[in-house]
């Protein structure tokens, strides 16, 4: 039987089949974004060709399919989502348009202000009113209401928002708002804020909403597409999403929760970098997920991704714990041109799928990060995924020779200046993941995935002192493998504001309790597998505006210093984040979270990588290091465990090359992963 894991990109779609023996096999082919589903298809069948198999005999033999979307993501990116209405308290129409009164650049006058996915017209006020204790002060008004949703028939909306004030302590208004919604509008999607995110602030929980509103349609028409061309090819089992917190959810519960897999794809990167992080016995770790698009960086510490909700996609909040992830325009895809100084950019305009860079040979023409690797002789065009497309070099020596006459450079200095300027924008992207965060980069080592990355790596390591790279042996389909690593995660949260210092214990107990006992009831319902739960807070000191996540998994809720503990942990994790602590300042419990998990059977034990004498160079290949050099070229999937390849050299694979530079010194894992050793 085998397990697929199938991340789209907005370059490639990249799958990996895992049979029961632990047999990897790779699958890469061009993104289609008119109708990703095209895509994902093309990919299933390139993999049970390379297993000698009809797509249909594959699809019969798989167990489960676990899928990363940026379906979400483009739909927001693009502005191509649902008319969304939303339907909020009276007098508080206008919280889309006021958002936290801060701008991102708050000394630039000009700042364009971010446009709402709701215009102001189709934001309703309903008459309505619940404290924030939970005792209703204005009853739901029927005739406000039905005034409302005329509005939203007249303007025909697709989808609708509804988030009254404090419905997080009680949502019966919400409720019946939805249920007059059934009655009236039975085609119109409709979102509750109190289901999607029943906690305070109420910007981040109507923006949070609108946004889940404004993808879900969207998201559940792809899901849909797709599940009928799996069913027509002969696949009967479960597809399941990965979603922006790191964990995996049948569709009806990734559709319900749209907004949740806007970093989907990203996530199941971050979760093949904490597998991998087992696996080479490194715990701490900085993944650096370079792909035609975009990069992805993020931190594993101890073992362990950090959570974030404060995050911004395409100018909209969205307030749901999500994968701390810093995402750059910087791909294989990115676009170099000359800026308004008159200096050479690269990004964050991509040539993504189509046409893709100019070696593509499908019509485009502006330089990019893969042209520039071309030209410096990095890229074999006769072996680009394993031979089954050839690049133009001439196409590419083209783009790079006309920035270069624009630099008054030739093309060669043109393409290791893209180079540069590319190295340098994600070792900043790094810095933004550590150093201003309070974490010395330099004790971690860097781990390079995703198709491009194996080729930037170890500059960017020498760019911030790192001694040690790694890249996986299927590192250009991490992300895709990541998936098949992760579990089945649903996410209960509730607002419980005070002190640690006067909060009951008992209600404490009682809160998490019954939390733990909602996600357990919710997520056997579609899970009869092993469940288990895992406790955390969002904290913060009382004069502070923004929390952050507190583990309290290892933290025993029936001693009774409890409440001591609980401070404890979230002094030990701010001094983590931020280098100190207020021993004197009692942090305050803003929201109680519990993750509900169901355990799937873990990954097989990938067979290891024969020992035995080191296996030569396959070739040799001219490339530019500041001069031209002739430099070994050696099979990444040949190399023996412990063999020591020394820079200069590549070493090349179907779906990435590694490029060893001056001094650097890879030794082959029993994985068959390289471990770089990087001169600093």
């Amino acid at each position: 039987m085998y397990r697929i894991g199938i991340d789209v990109g907005g370059t490639f779609t990249d799958l990996v089949a895992i049979d029961s023996e632990g047999q990897v096999t790779l699958g890469k082919t061009p993104s289609t974004p008119a109708d990703q589903s095209i895509g994902v298809m093309d990919g299933l069948a390139q993999v049970a060709g390379t297993l000698g198999l009809q797509l249909g005999e594959l699809l019969a033999r798989t167990e489960r399919i676990v899928h990363g979307t940026t379906v979400a993501t483009n739909a927001l990116l693009e502005r191509k989502g649902a008319k969304v209405g939303l339907l909020t308290t009276k007098g508080h129409r206008d919280v889309l348009e006021m958002r936290e009164g801060l701008k991102p650049e708050r000394y630039n006058l000009r700042l364009p202000r971010p446009e709402a996915l709701v215009p102001r017209r189709l934001c309703l006020g309903v008459e309505e009113r619940i404290k924030a204790d939970g005792e209703i002060a204005i009853p739901l008004d029927e005739a406000s209401l039905a005034k409302a949703i005329r509005v939203l028939r007249r303007e025909k909306v697709t989808s609708v928002a509804i988030c009254y004030l404090h419905s997080y302590r009680d949502n019966r208004h919400e409720m019946a708002t939805r249920d007059a919604l059934a009655e009236a509008l039975p085609d119109v999607h409709v979102c509750l804020s109190s289901e999607v995110l029943p906690q305070i602030k109420e910007y981040e929980r109507v923006s949070t909403t609108v946004v889940n509103a404004y993808v879900a349609p969207i998201l559940a028409g792809y899901l849909s597409r797709l599940e009928q061309a799996l069913a027509a090819a002969g696949y009967g089992g479960p597809v399941l999403i990965i979603l922006s917190h790191g964990g995996i959810a049948p569709i009806a519960e990734a559709i319900r929760m749209a907004a949740g897999t806007v970093l989907s794809g990203p996530a199941g990167g971050v979760s093949g970098a904490r597998h991998a992080a087992g696996l080479v016995g490194i715990d701490d770790l900085i993944p650096f997920d370079m792909g035609g698009t975009s990069t992805d960086i993020s931190l594993i510490v101890d073992g362990q991704a950090s959570l974030a909700s404060d995050r911004q996609t395409a100018g909209q909040r969205i307030a749901l714990p999500s994968l701390d992830i810093v995402t750059l325009g910087a791909g294989g895809g990115s676009i170099a041109r000359i800026g308004a100084g008159g200096l050479l950019e690269v990004g964050p305009q991509s040539a993504g799928a189509v046409p893709g860079p100019a070696c593509y040979g499908q019509g485009g023409s502006e330089p990019t990060v893969t042209d520039a690797s071309m030209v410096l002789g990095y890229l074999d065009p006769d072996n680009f995924l394993g031979g089954r497309t050839r690049l133009d070099l001439g196409a590419a020596q083209a783009a790079l020779d006309r920035l270069g006459t624009a630099l008054g450079i030739d093309g060669v200095r043109a393409a290791e200046g893209v180079h540069r300027v590319v190295n340098t924008q994600m070792a900043e992207g790094v810095r933004l993941a550590t150093v201003r965060r309070g974490v010395d980069p330099r004790r971690f080592a860097l781990l390079a995935f995703g198709g491009a990355a194996g080729l930037h790596g170890t500059e960017l390591a020498r760019q911030l002192n790192l001694g040690r790279v790694v890249v996986p042996r299927i590192a250009s389909v991490l992300s895709a493998w990541g998936m098949l690593a992760t579990e089945l995660r649903l996410q209960v949260t509730r607002t419980h504001i005070g002190d640690t210092s006067t909060l009951d214990v008992a209600a404490i107990n009682r809160l998490y309790e019954e939390m733990e006992a909602e996600g357990r009831q919710r997520l056997s319902s579609w899970f009869d597998g092993a469940i288990h739960s895992v406790r955390s807070a969002d904290m913060r000191y009382g004069e502070q505006i923004f929390e952050i996540d507190v583990p309290l998994d290892d933290i025993d809720f029936t001693a009774p210093d409890l409440l001591a503990r609980i401070k404890a942990a979230f002094e030990r994790r701010h001094e983590a984040l931020y280098t100190y602590s207020l021993a004197d300042q009692d942090p305050v419990l803003i929201n109680a979270r519990v993750a509900t998990v169901g355990s799937l059977p873990a990954l097989p034990q990938e067979p290891l990588t024969a020992s035995g004498p080191d296996r030569p160079a396959i070739g040799r290949r001219r490339i530019y290091l500041g001069e031209w050099l002739d430099v070994p070229v050696h099979d990444f999937d040949q190399l023996a465990a412990g063999q020591v390849v020394a820079g200069p050299a590549l070493v090349v694979s179907e779906t990435t090359n590694v490029l060893l530079r001056h001094g650097d010194q890879a030794t082959t894992t029993p994985h068959g992963w390289l471990d770089i050793q990087v001169p600093i």
